[in-house]
């Protein structure tokens, strides 16, 4: 048995593992050691390898980026932020056709600049936007599909976990990774409002419960508009946050890390201004940050072992050489690649589809002269829709479980959800024929 052959069969192996339910940083870990074991006939090498794998990605500075941006993400969800910023959008917009639903998409779109989690997204505006919108005559499931599909925008629109993660899985710079996602971000926002408006016309019983009332098209305009100063009020915490994260890092003041920890402390002033954190909330923000950086710290260091089990099997290469004798080309392998993870995100979340591609998939990408940035975010997009497809879809089941409705099952908030698909991969398509919608502000 060659060595490329053992390395497939390791794959395979890892992706079982999974599937069964074993938790991917041990499947990541379980696979390496056995794979560098056999490959090279040396237990004690795999043991070594583990041990500067583990150091390397403990002492790397970069680390420190996870932590700080969920700190500040927990730190804004705790301060009432999203609700706020839901209540302003939808004062300005709610004589719009589909009001609501563009407000909750325009909310999702700041709220995803201070967050980087779309959960916490679906999570936040389950409670805020799904009781507004069916109160003003929007079908129960497609106010819940609204949310759940917007709620995606967190992974994109930086700061974001993926983007990070993505960033140090191909070993490209993070800052450059969050000014790329800026485009394709507002592209997606800017799909999802037209497909609303668009919806609400041509198809309003997908849309209303009452199809014949206007009432959920234009917000009854006789309601006491938002006074400008109290709207400012609201704005300005959130607007602060992204001017210090984004307009740091875009003009190169900040390195990822230092924009992480100025947002954190903005995020803390922003908490305790409000008077939202008391001593047993900061408890629990700290607590969870540690839980989740630790988490994702042990899946980054599993990945950069799984990695290095690769390259000595020699996997990316004799892939590479499979790519370029079938005459697929670059743009064919990112749209092959692309479909892959699009299967792999019914059935596997985000983070694990990470974990096991992009070590597997940037050697290649690279090899064939793709731009990784550009092959990054081709990669998150594609990710992301996963987390709307059955059976996996991983923010429609946050925003079924949050909303805990009777009347409205997974199944209808699913149902709710396919045009945000349908956009997402037109948005897909475009970026991956387009690299100047990445590079243009690179």
């Amino acid at each position: 048995m060659t060595i490329l052959t053992i390395g497939f069969i390791l794959i395979a192996v890892l992706v079982v593992l999974v599937l069964m339910g074993m938790q991917i940083a041990y499947a990541l870990f379980s696979v390496a050691f056995v794979g560098i074991w056999i490959i090279r006939d040396s237990i004690g090498l795999a043991f070594r390898m583990l041990e500067l794998t583990a150091y390397s990605g403990i002492a790397d500075y970069l680390f420190a980026t996870i932590p700080l941006f969920v700190l500040m993400g927990l730190l804004v969800s705790v301060s009432n932020v999203g609700r706020d910023t839901f209540a302003v959008a939808e004062d300005l917009l709610r004589r719009m056709i589909c009001g609501l639903g563009v407000a909750t998409v325009a909310a999702n779109t700041v709220f995803a600049a201070v967050t980087g989690v779309s959960i916490a997204s679906a999570a936040v505006f389950t409670r805020v936007a799904v009781p507004e919108m069916t109160r003003h005559g929007y079908r129960p499931a497609f106010s819940a599909g609204t949310v759940a599909g917007s709620s995606v925008l967190g992974m994109l629109i930086p700061p974001s976990l993926l983007l990070i993660i993505y960033g140090v899985l191909a070993e490209v710079s993070i800052g450059g990774m969050f000014i790329a996602g800026i485009l394709p971000g507002l592209m997606l926002a800017g799909g999802f409002v037209l497909m609303l408006i668009g919806l609400t016309v041509v198809a309003p019983g997908f849309v209303l419960s009452d199809p014949e009332s206007s009432r959920a098209r234009r917000l009854d305009r006789t309601i006491k508009r938002m006074p400008l100063n109290e709207m400012i009020r609201k704005l300005i915490p959130i607007i602060l946050l992204v001017i210090l994260v984004l307009g740091g890092l875009y003009t190169g003041f900040f390195t990822p890390t230092e924009a992480g920890g100025v947002g954190a402390f903005g995020a803390l002033v922003v908490a305790l201004s409000r008077r939202s954190l008391n001593r047993h909330k900061l408890w629990q923000v700290m607590k969870q940050t540690g839980v989740i950086s630790v988490s994702i710290l042990l899946l980054l260091i599993a990945a950069s072992f799984y990695s290095r089990m690769l390259a000595i099997a020699g996997l990316p290469t004799a892939i590479a050489d499979l790519v370029s004798q079938s005459g697929f080309g670059p743009l064919g392998f990112m749209f092959l690649y692309a479909t892959i993870i699009l299967l792999m995100g019914m059935i596997l979340d985000s983070t694990s589809i990470l974990l096991i591609m992009v070590p597997i998939a940037a050697p290649i990408a690279q090899g064939l002269g793709l731009d990784l940035m550009h092959f990054g975010i081709v990669t998150v997009l594609a990710v992301e829709i996963g987390l709307l497809t059955p059976p996996f879809g991983i923010s429609v089941f946050t925003v079924h479980n949050t909303l805990n409705d009777p009347d409205v099952s997974v199944e209808q908030i699913f149902a709710a959800t396919l045009p945000f698909i349908a956009v997402m991969l037109l948005v897909l398509i475009a970026v991956a024929l387009l690299p100047a919608t990445v590079t243009i502000f690179l």
